[in-house]
């Protein structure tokens, strides 16, 4: 399908309705800071009629033309992660509310299953355009969408398995149809979740949270080391903002020595970047270490 022009107000340049605004989702869902909704537009749905009603993105909107040149002008010297970012869970949340959310996988199962699937469909149908493009000069489809709180996963295992597996499922099928590594976003501790992502096919986890629950890089090499990728473990809450720099290089060689035996360890900060406040000696000192110790043969 060719590209077509979406609605201008709904671009993600155009002019927020709130002054506070910083971001826009595909949903038209405006957020602040560090991502938080400013309103939640399906808070008051009750029915599927409800989840109908509301605009939902056209997967045509997504322009892939220039995405193949911007792989392309690293001359395959890095892994090129692609695809659309695919955060089902919190989207459903900026639509509902939290609370709403949670009180509604009790009371109306069948309503947020429909509000999930309607959802990840548009996610679907825009990273199989990206895939269809420039599968071949993409490495790993990375998706996102924050399972875990700082004492344990959002949902138990139960509710996890049946709401949000199928979905996780459905996208690792997808990249791996287009002859993709899958690797899945996901803050706090979700340690309990961890064996159903493997289940579901995700090849990698990104951003783990050493200081969140059950999440300590000892134990998670001990469980799932030689059955997922785990990328993360450097602590960016408490360490590189308020380490010193030979604390950060003794912390960073533990856990390389930790996580690297055997392969399947990717060292990097517990975030998808580091956060503005980190010292630069810090910086310095994590990438510094990695590159020493950080090298399989």
């Amino acid at each position: 399908m060719p590209a077509t022009r979406g609605p201008e107000d709904l671009s993600p340049s155009a002019r927020f309705s709130r002054p506070e605004a910083t971001s826009r989702t595909p949903f038209d869902v405006e957020r602040h800071g560090y991502g938080q909704p400013l309103e939640h537009p399906l808070a008051g749905a009750q029915t599927v009629a409800g989840i109908e009603a509301y605009p939902r993105p056209d997967p045509r909107w997504m322009d892939v033309s220039l995405i193949r040149e911007d792989a392309l002008q690293w001359g395959g010297r890095f892994a090129i992660l692609g695809g659309d970012w695919s955060p089902f869970y919190h989207d459903a949340v900026d639509l509902l509310g939290m609370e709403n959310f949670m009180i509604k996988i009790y009371d109306d199962p069948a309503f947020v299953e429909i509000l999930l699937r309607r959802i990840v469909d548009d996610h679907f149908q825009v990273s199989r355009r990206i895939f269809e493009a420039t599968a071949d000069v993409i490495d790993i489809f990375f998706i996102g969408d924050d399972f875990g709180t700082q004492n344990g996963p959002v949902v138990g295992e139960h509710f996890f398995r049946r709401f949000f597996l199928p979905h996780l499922k459905r996208l690792a099928e997808l990249g791996h149809d287009f002859g993709l590594k899958v690797m899945l976003h996901c803050f706090g501790g979700f340690f309990p979740l961890i064996p159903a992502m493997i289940e579901a096919g995700i090849d990698a986890l990104q951003s783990l949270q050493p200081d969140a629950r059950d999440m300590e890089p000892r134990r998670l090499k001990g469980a799932f080391g030689g059955k997922i990728v785990l990328n993360g473990c450097i602590d960016t809450h408490q360490l590189l903002i308020l380490g010193t720099p030979e604390l950060v290089r003794t912390r960073v060689r533990e856990i390389i020595e930790t996580m690297k035996p055997g392969g399947g360890y990717i060292a990097s900060p517990s975030h998808d970047d580091l956060l503005p406040e980190t010292q630069v000696g810090n910086v310095l000192a994590l990438y510094e270490t990695v590159d020493e110790y950080g090298r399989y043969p």
